[in-house]
């Protein structure tokens, strides 16, 4: 029978497991990369049996856009597989090409952002860690919103934030991804350039970072010395209003008590002049 025919027999796929099954490019078995509980629970679920059957590569992209509505694995108290992990699953049968897998990639927009994080676990299940780094590190770059759905319930996560799972978790959707060795390892046997950030080199941005803060910190200790400089001149200010007006009831008590010291001198000269006017 040619290699191209699609057998109608679902499980065939699960009995290759040894022998006859072609291996991904990472050199693992496709039939095998899931646990077997997982695979388990997929091949009897209902969407597994209603909509995977007879699929193939450009299908898959009808179902995505139709049926996936979050990503993650098993969810609920039965733990029911999700729609993304039953077609993350077909992937592994259908062993899709990198032209294939480009296409599902480039789509963009809220309608096939679920087709783009499914691509990508598709790549992390069975690409060599070089290409890996490759095609996943530039989705690092996009923010479009995804629900996620497990165990704990419904969240909010990112597509970026999925991929950045994908390069340093080692599980992800109910599914243990194999050890891949670290982006530096890679650098060193010169499989892999150095990867420039979109924000620039780091160690420029903690510098300017650390100057901006030093600047502030001046600014700051400036501003506390001119508070400082202008309360006590305030308070040298208000020291010789109360000195004014001191001095100045003080002068104004003085005059007081100065005209009445001479009213009464007066008096007693009048009082004296009239008493020897009397005698005489």
């Amino acid at each position: 029978m040619s290699s191209n025919t699609h057998r109608a027999d679902e499980r065939r796929f699960l009995d290759e497991r040894g022998s006859n099954a072609a291996l991904a490019p990472n050199g693992l078995n496709p039939a095998t990369i899931m646990e077997k509980a997982v695979r388990e629970r997929i091949i009897d679920s209902y969407f597994w049996k209603e909509q995977c059957f007879g699929v193939n590569e450009a299908d898959i992209i009808d179902r995505v856009v139709d049926h996936v509505s979050f990503i993650g694995g098993t969810y609920g108290g039965n733990q029911k597989p999700s729609p993304f992990l039953c077609l993350a699953f077909k992937l592994l049968q259908l062993a899709p090409d990198d032209t294939v897998l480009g296409e599902y990639l480039q789509y963009g927009g809220d309608r096939f952002k679920y087709l783009r994080a499914l691509a990508c676990f598709y790549v992390r299940l069975t690409r060599r860690a070089e290409a890996v780094y490759t095609i996943l590190e530039p989705f690092l770059e996009d923010k479009r919103k995804l629900r996620r759905k497990g165990r704990a319930g419904t969240s909010l996560t990112y597509v970026d934030q999925f991929v950045d799972d994908l390069l340093t978790k080692d599980r992800v959707c109910a599914t243990s991804l194999w050890q891949m060795p670290k982006r530096e390892v890679l650098e060193d046997l010169e499989l892999l350039e150095p990867r420039t950030s979109p924000l620039g080199d780091i160690e420029d941005l903690l510098e300017d970072e650390d100057v901006d803060m030093n600047g502030d910190t001046n600014g700051d200790a400036r501003a506390d010395s001119d508070e400082e400089g202008l309360i006590e001149e305030g308070e040298q200010l208000s020291d010789r209003g109360r000195r004014r007006s001191t001095s100045g009831s003080s002068r104004r008590g003085d005059s007081r008590f100065r005209g009445r010291d001479r009213s009464r001198s007066g008096m007693d000269v009048d009082s004296s002049g009239e008493s020897g006017r009397d005698d005489r």
